[in-house]
């Protein structure tokens, strides 16, 4: 059989991502790179308006997956300006058929992200359309998601309530929970491979993740300045939280900063007590975050801050509070937890979620509709 025979029996696919392919990868990135005999082609969203490495070569990511960067648009993204939306449409159809036609990729499976590439329907060819839902997008017409989820042959949605909203407009809808790389968090192979903080002799109490502005941070203020005693860890980029100023004027919180995806076990391991937090933006949300599942991988205990009606997620291993004394009082029984008590517990929740499990759900999915 020939080279070329070989590669076009693959199941052919155009990825419209929401995300830039990473070395700290997110879910579409999780997914689709475990999907055998398949070849991808990943479209990944422009940095900003000045980002010119669409004009790059495909980026060569892993044997069968190859990362394009969008070309930036110059013109709001709003029906309101018809004539410029338009073009833009038209401006990135183009930019991904003729990519397309270079790969010869003749009528592949198109998997989309967001609200917004139902635009792009009408100037790209595809055999099987799938919608992968990972979050609620308020910020966008209600009507262009509801198109999206109306055309696509299968749906993913990440909550119940996200497949509870998208069921008017597709009969095809299938819950897919966010992941884990449950070999890597769970310590399998080797365990912590350095100590981060060799000068802390107390306990800590850590997070994990990206510090966005809507992050609510002022659980662990309230904690750090009551049990000083304690160290109360924050690893991860950065943003313009109005919190962050005060926690850096307590002694015993520390800032990491970003690191590494390798590293984050390490630092996930020297905690004692693993810490989830809310976002005021996503106050109806019940998407469970992969944040989450990496500290039920850890087996540590954890301790997660709900809403008000909130329905306690995973009750029998994560300690659930409601308000900031709540909060406290959890820390110190977690704290107190005997070793090993639910840990394997928790690390079978996050077994369970692994991202080779998800995906080859994903598969089983594609497969029995035609479309893999």
């Amino acid at each position: 059989m020939s080279f070329y025979r070989e590669v076009s029996s693959l199941k052919q696919i155009l990825c419209l991502s929401n995300e830039p392919w990473s070395t700290s990868p997110g879910r579409t990135q999780q997914l689709l790179s475990r999907l055998r005999d398949t070849q991808i082609l990943y479209f990944a969203p422009p940095a900003g308006r000045r980002d010119r490495s669409f004009r790059q070569k495909g980026q060569k990511v892993r044997p069968n997956v190859t990362v394009y960067t969008l070309p930036p648009t110059l013109f709001p993204v709003s029906e309101q300006y018809s004539r410029l939306f338009l073009r833009n449409q038209r401006k990135l159809g183009r930019f991904i058929a003729d990519k397309a036609a270079c790969h010869r990729f003749q009528s592949p499976l198109l998997w989309t992200t967001s609200p917004e590439q139902v635009h792009l329907l009408d100037h790209l060819e595809y055999d099987g359309l799938v919608y992968d839902c990972d979050r609620d997008w308020e910020e966008l017409p209600p009507l262009w998601e509801g198109a999206l989820a109306n055309n696509a042959d299968i749906v993913f949605a990440a909550s119940p309530l996200l497949a509870d909203r998208l069921s008017p407009c597709s009969s095809n809808i299938a819950q897919l929970p966010n992941g884990v790389n449950y070999p890597m968090f769970s310590g399998e192979g080797g365990s912590i491979q350095s100590d981060p903080l060799p000068q802390v002799h107390g306990p800590v109490l850590g997070w994990a993740g990206v510090i966005h502005r809507e992050l609510d941070l002022s659980p662990i203020l309230y904690a750090a300045r009551e049990r000083p005693g304690w160290t109360f860890l924050l690893l991860g980029r950065q943003e313009d939280n109005p919190l962050l100023p005060r926690l850096r004027r307590q002694p015993n919180v520390a800032l990491a900063g970003p690191c590494p995806l390798n590293e984050v076990p390490d630092w996930l391991f020297r905690c004692d007590v693993l810490l989830e937090l809310l976002r005021e933006d996503r106050p109806d949300s019940d998407v469970i975050s992969g944040r989450l599942y990496e500290y039920l991988s850890t087996g540590k205990p954890i301790v997660s801050m709900l809403w008000p009606e909130q329905v306690e997620i995973f009750p029998d291993v994560v300690y659930g509070a409601h308000d900031e004394r709540e909060f406290l009082t959890l820390c110190q029984h977690a704290l107190e937890e005997a070793p090993g008590f639910v840990s394997q517990r928790r690390q079978s929740y996050g077994a369970a979620a692994a991202w080779s499990l998800r995906a080859a759900a994903v598969s089983r999915i594609l497969d029995t509709a035609g479309l893999l």
